[in-house]
């Protein structure tokens, strides 16, 4: 279910501190009822996920489309990523955070772990339209037990990165999210019942 912005921006997010240039593009509760405990497998299922999976055959062939336009165009290549085209926020970290654990590696998916507190996670990716984070939280959900938010915060790469922000815009919230909620649900129960 989308959220205000308000459910991530009232919050003393550690990942406020790193990300001042970037703007909050969505806030998504995620379909994952759980205990204080649980954040662990949320963030587990997250590196292990990859969008040529996706339940919807439309949102996969859209993932198909960017990654051959990326190929075509050349947005997502070496000089594109974190580290050459822009440094990585784990240099914006302060000393705590940078000596703690930046979280697991994903599988498949082009992000980088940058933080990880025991309900905070944040991922790092860069091409040449937009520098992006996706940030997990592990929040009470209202009824005595947990679940997990995501907030997507994005620094467009100029005139181009807007122009592509506001294109994808309409897909991302009908076509892309309504079924990777779905995905990451199932995933969800499915883990927990293991």
């Amino acid at each position: 279910m989308k959220l205000p912005d308000t459910a991530h921006t009232a919050k003393p997010w550690r990942v406020h501190g790193i990300t001042p240039d970037f703007r909050l593009y969505d806030v998504w509760a995620l379909p994952t009822p759980g205990g204080p405990d649980d954040f662990p497998l949320l963030v587990r299922n997250t590196v292990e996920g990859d969008t040529s999976d996706n339940p919807s055959r439309v949102a996969r062939a859209l993932f198909a489309i960017r990654w051959k336009l990326g190929r075509l165009f050349g947005w997502d290549g070496p000089g594109a990523g974190v580290g050459s085209r822009v440094a990585t926020l784990r240099d914006r970290l302060p000393a705590d955070l940078r000596a703690g654990d930046a979280g697991p590696e994903f599988a498949t998916l082009p992000f980088r772990s940058v933080f990880l507190t025991d309900d905070e996670w944040a991922a790092e990716m860069s091409n040449r339209t937009v520098h992006a984070v996706m940030h997990l939280s592990w929040v009470p959900d209202g009824t005595g037990g947990y679940r997990g938010q995501m907030a997507v915060l994005v620094k467009p790469n100029g005139l181009f990165g807007r122009a592509y922000m506001a294109a994808i815009a309409p897909f991302r919230h009908l076509v892309v999210y309504p079924p990777l909620m779905r995905e990451i649900g199932d995933t969800w129960r499915a883990s927990r019942r293991r």
